[in-house]
């Protein structure tokens, strides 16, 4: 009998689904992380109302596991109608109360003040820019900032980069609050700013295809 042949071993930070798909380790729990992994964390957004949610969700994250964050997701959005930023500006310290008590969200009353308190900060900046996409993507960094190559060894060490430190620091000047630079890049690795899926996951091709035919605002 002819033995069957040895799996070639996954690099280190991949594992495989059932049908032999290689994808990053931090989306093995749960087929909604999976999910998300493969559609949306490292693709290139430039609609401002997912780039508003974003930035407030990976508030809330702080202290948490995205996977919490995401299993809430719907309950957020409904709290905060969708985070359509205008709306999200004109709620008051009723509202503030009223959120406390939802259970669909992370009942932190800091992190709920926050986020009115950033909708009202984006309203600012589009003014200034004409949008919070244009904004944003003035931090993307260039090519010649990013690793030559993405093993799990290189990904522990980012952290923060100077782009999301220098967008964490006009960012507070403005008076945003809970944007530290460890959450900006973790929101820069989500819309896609940076492509931070590791070399051999399914996903990373189709994220630098993602974003080479991306139009920044």
């Amino acid at each position: 009998m002819t033995a069957a042949p040895t799996p070639t071993p996954l690099p280190d930070g991949l594992f495989a689904d059932d049908a032999g798909c290689p994808r990053c380790g931090w989306c093995q729990a749960t087929p909604l992380y999976r999910h998300y992994h493969d559609h949306e964390w490292g693709f290139p957004v430039a609609d401002d109302r997912r780039l508003f949610e974003k930035i407030c969700l990976e508030g809330f994250q702080s202290g948490l596991s995205w996977l919490t964050i995401l299993n809430k997701r719907e309950g957020f959005r409904a709290a905060f109608a969708n985070f359509d930023a205008e709306q999200v500006a004109a709620l008051g310290p009723a509202d503030v109360e009223r959120l406390v008590q939802d259970p669909r969200i992370v009942r932190h009353r800091g992190k709920i003040e926050s986020t009115i308190n950033n909708a009202r900060r984006v309203l600012e900046l589009r003014s200034e820019f004409g949008s919070l996409a244009h904004y944003v993507w003035r931090y993307e960094p260039a090519p010649h900032e990013r690793p030559a190559l993405l093993t799990r060894e290189v990904a522990r060490t980012l952290s923060t980069s100077a782009a999301s430190t220098a967008m964490s620091k006009d960012l507070k000047k403005r008076g945003w609050s809970f944007v530290g630079p460890t959450t900006v890049y973790a929101f820069m690795q989500a819309m896609g700013l940076v492509n931070d899926h590791l070399e051999g996951c399914h996903s990373r091709a189709a994220a630098l295809q993602a974003r080479a035919g991306f139009e920044r605002p």
